[in-house]
C-alpha cells in the first residue's frame, strides 16, 4: 500500500479529531466501552454454546454463530479506535492500521448484510418447506454459502480499498470519529465526490438490493403463516421470525433513514453524522446477540444449563 501518491504528502499517521468539539468525552468513551466489552461477551456467549453443545450443530444454529463473528469484528474495528481516543486520549493512528480498521468496517458491514439475508432464506425455507428444511439447508451448504457471503464481501471492497490507498493525503487529519471510507476520502487533497462513486454504487446495492430480498421472503412468510388454519400455529411461526426481524431492523433502519434525510436534501452536520454513524455501528452489534440469547429457546437453555453447571462446581460460600 501506498499512503499517497507524488501529488500528495506521504502520511504516516492520521489524527481523529471528530471528539475534540465534546465536553463530556470520558463519559461517552465509558458508554462505548461498556457497550463494546457487552457486546463482545454476549456474541462470545453465543459462538461457545454453539460450538460445545452438538444439538446446536444445526443451520440456524451456525448462521447466528456466523453473525456474532460478524458483530465481533465489526463494532472492533469501529470501537477501539473510540475507546483509544476518548480514554486513552491516544488521537493518533498509522496510516496503515487505519486502512486495515477501514477495511474491516465496511468488510464486516457488508458481510453482516449477507448474513441476514442468508438468515432471512433459513426462515423462508423453514416455514414454507418444512418438510424438505434438512435436505435443502445442510450443514455443508450452510458453510459454503457462508463461504461465499465472505467472499462476496472480500471482492467488495477491493475497489474502495484501492481507491482509498491510492488518494493523495494532505493533510494527516480526520475530521470523524473513526477510519471509514468517507472519512479516509474527505482526509485527502482530492475531489471526493469523484471517490465516493465506488461507495454509492455499494450503498445502492444494499439498500435497492439485499433490503428488498429480505422483505420479499417475509412477504412469502407472511403469506404461507396466514394461510395456516391454526391461529396458534401461526403465532408460533411468527415468533420464530422476531429475533431476526429485530435484527434486520437494526442493521437496515439507520442506513434508509440516512438515505431519506440525504433524498429529501437534509444534510447532517459533522456531529450529527458522527452520531448516526456509531449508533449504527454500536447497537446491531450489542443488540443481535442478546435477542438471540434471549429469544432462542435452543441457546437460552444451554445458557441456563451451563451456569447451573457453574454454580454446582463453584458454590456460593
Amino acid at each position: 500500500m501506498n499512503p499517497g501518491n507524488d501529488t500528495g504528502v506521504r502520511v504516516q499517521q492520521f489524527t481523529i479529531i471528530g471528539f475534540d468539539h465534546l465536553s463530556h468525552q470520558k463519559l461517552l468513551g465509558c458508554l462505548i466501552l461498556i457497550s463494546y466489552f457487552l457486546t463482545l461477551l454476549t456474541s462470545g456467549t453465543n459462538i461457545c454454546l454453539i460450538l460445545t453443545e452438538r444439538r446446536l450443530h444445526r443451520p440456524m444454529y451456525i448462521l447466528i454463530c456466523n453473525l456474532a463473528l460478524v458483530d465481533i469484528m465489526f463494532t472492533t474495528s469501529a470501537s477501539t479506535t473510540m475507546i483509544s481516543v476518548l480514554l486513552a486520549e491516544i488521537k493518533t493512528i498509522s496510516y496503515y492500521s487505519c486502512f486495515s480498521r477501514m477495511y474491516a468496517y465496511h468488510l464486516g458491514d457488508i458481510t453482516e448484510c449477507l448474513a441476514l439475508s442468508l438468515m432471512a432464506v433459513d426462515r423462508l425455507v423453514a416455514i414454507s418447506l418444512p418438510l424438505r428444511y434438512h435436505s435443502i439447508l445442510t450443514n455443508s451448504r450452510i458453510f459454503m454459502l457462508i463461504a461465499l457471503t465472505w467472499l462476496i464481501a472480500i471482492c467488495v471492497m477491493i475497489p474502495p480499498g484501492l481507491v482509498a490507498d491510492n488518494l493523495p493525503y494532505c493533510q494527516p487529519i480526520i475530521r470523524y470519529v473513526f477510519c471509514d471510507y468517507p472519512a479516509m476520502v474527505r482526509a485527502a487533497c482530492a475531489d471526493p465526490e469523484q471517490s465516493f462513486g465506488v461507495s454509492t454504487i455499494i450503498g445502492v446495492w444494499v439498500l435497492c438490493g439485499q433490503l428488498p430480498f429480505v422483505f420479499l421472503t417475509y412477504v412469502k412468510i407472511a403469506h404461507t403463516v396466514l394461510r395456516l388454519p391454526n391461529k396458534e400455529s401461526q403465532g408460533q411461526m411468527f415468533k420464530t421470525c422476531t429475533s431476526h426481524v429485530i435484527a434486520v431492523s437494526c442493521y437496515f433502519l439507520p442506513k434508509v433513514v440516512s438515505g431519506l434525510l440525504t433524498r429529501v436534501g437534509v444534510r447532517l452536520n459533522l456531529t450529527e453524522r458522527n452520531a448516526v454513524i456509531i449508533l449504527s455501528t454500536m447497537i446491531p452489534s450489542l443488540v443481535n446477540p442478546v435477542v438471540y440469547c434471549l429469544r432462542t429457546k435452543e441457546i437460552r437453555t444451554q445458557l441456563l444449563k451451563t451456569l447451573s453447571k457453574f454454580n454446582y462446581i463453584m458454590p456460593v460460600k
